[in-house]
């Protein structure tokens, strides 16, 4: 996947698919930006990939918060007179899994400010400065959960349905300034957000694999692959695309 010297902000990548996005990015010679509001997890992360010889820097963002993610771009573009990538994959569950009517209005708030006003603002400011460059390249990661139905789980599928729109939407809009677009949309993979829904009764691992015909969950390394791939200059044709990794369970 040619990446090689490729400037590359990742939100939420102290761990999980961010992590796992961060380390692939730099192995294939694209040089890092790792941001999370947890710092010492992008910390981690940064370091991890600097003790293999590769390019990354950490940084502490709140994507939820305006200036935080202005200060992101800004300075990403101040050190490297550029972005040629943003993956915007920050993102968060609810609390409490309740139906509709019983969904808290905190759940509510937190998950959509995140997943979905933290997206709307990387891309803004992200859109604005691959403008001015003539070229870029924005992968959001939405969720199976923005394809399809997801009982008890109203705030989460609010926020990735609507990340699906605005990838088309900004996809669309934004193709003859050479400027691409995508989303991919994990299944149940194997992260923070998994271990908390796991948490909530003993055999919910078995109930969810009954719908994975591949009957496991995926990796974060696993949905890590198609991200650089579409980020890659080995998709110059694809744009305003979901790519769904999710063992089959869309099926």
């Amino acid at each position: 996947m040619n990446v090689k010297d490729k400037i590359v902000i990742i939100t939420g990548a102290g761990s999980g698919i961010g992590a796992a996005s961060a380390k692939l990015f730099a192995e294939h010679g694209a040089r890092v930006i790792v941001s999370d509001l947890n710092f010492d997890g992008a910390q981690r992360t940064a370091l991890e990939i600097s003790q293999k010889g590769f390019s990354a820097a950490a940084t502490q963002a709140d994507v939820s918060n305006f200036d935080d993610v202005e200060k992101l771009i800004n300075e990403t573009v101040n050190d490297f007179g550029r972005l040629d990538v943003i993956v915007n994959n920050a993102g968060i569950g609810p609390k409490k899994m309740v139906k509709a009517a019983e969904h808290t209005l905190e759940d509510w708030d937190r998950v959509i400010a995140v997943n979905q006003t933290g997206v709307f603002y990387c891309m803004k400011l992200a859109l604005q400065q691959m403008e001015k460059q003539g070229s870029g390249n924005i992968v959001n990661i939405a969720s199976l959960a923005g394809l399809k139905a997801s009982g008890k789980n109203l705030s989460y599928s609010a926020s990735k349905f609507a990340v699906v729109g605005m990838t088309k939407s900004a996809a669309l809009e934004y193709a003859s300034k050479n400027i691409r677009v995508n989303a991919v949309c994990p299944g149940y993979t194997e992260s923070a957000l998994l271990d908390q829904l796991l948490g909530m009764r003993p055999d919910m691992a078995e109930l969810l694999l009954k719908h994975v015909p591949l009957k496991r969950f995926g990796l974060a390394e696993e949905i890590a692959e198609a991200v650089v791939w579409l980020a890659s200059e080995d998709t110059k044709f694809i744009t305003g695309q979901t790519i769904t990794l999710d063992g089959g369970a869309s099926l």
